[in-house]
């Protein structure tokens, strides 16, 4: 998430708040780093954002704020009607689920185009897992124990640190470092037997295995 679209995002939880929310909920809420957001109530108190409070106490947004209203041109608008559009294609139900709410919040605030439409064909949903449920769990940093059943038809169980999931035309990918291979592996949510959230997790670590992943994934792209 861009910085400017982040300290966007501390305004509206700090608005919609009713009682103190410390950095560290931020933090939680944003997935980054409570300093992070220190940093960013720091800038946006020092650009006049009435916002109160302290580390470790909380902070507050002082009622009256309201946010400038949002105004796209003509180019944005489209491409912003023709993105969510084509989230339809990803096959994860949750991300249409808000793309359809982020459409609703838009044009109350703006006019999006009503002259261009995408088609929804893409991947099918997968049947045996909430792609909701893996986001979060990338975003939290938890591990996930799955039951998998390979291109060969070859089933196992695993324990994998779930970094990102890329969405292909033909299939979803989950990209994880996998205990069992030791390595980085790279599987197709559609062939999840079983999931769940293990115990454990692998904070400060997502950042770093992405990096890794990154490299050779770049490749295929």
């Amino acid at each position: 998430m861009a910085r400017s679209a982040r300290m966007f995002e501390i305004i509206q939880l700090l608005r919609s708040a009713r009682t103190p929310v410390t950095a560290q909920a931020i933090a939680q809420e944003l997935a980054v780093t409570p300093r992070t957001i220190y940093r960013d109530i720091a800038s946006l108190q020092a650009s006049r954002v009435p916002i109160e409070g302290a580390a470790g106490v909380g902070y507050v947004m002082r009622t009256g704020y309201e946010l400038p209203p949002i105004n796209f041109d003509v180019e944005e608008a489209e491409a912003i009607t023709v993105g969510l559009a084509m989230i339809a294609r990803t096959g994860d139900k949750g991300l249409k689920r808000a793309a359809r709410s982020a459409g609703r919040k838009l044009s109350d605030a703006t006019q999006l185009s009503s002259t261009l439409f995408a088609s929804t064909w893409g991947v099918e949903e997968p049947q045996n897992v909430d792609l909701s449920d893996i986001r979060r769990a990338i975003r939290e940093e938890r591990k996930l124990r799955i039951g998998y059943v390979n291109g060969e038809g070859n089933s196992s169980e695993r324990i994998i640190l779930p970094i990102a999931i890329a969405y292909h035309s033909e299939a979803i990918v989950l990209a994880a470092w996998c205990e069992l291979r030791g390595g980085f592996r790279n599987f197709r949510p559609d062939r999840l037997t079983s999931f769940a959230i293990h115990p454990d997790g692998f904070p400060g670590r997502g950042d770093m295995l992405r990096a890794e992943w990154i490299k050779d994934y770049a490749t295929w792209l």
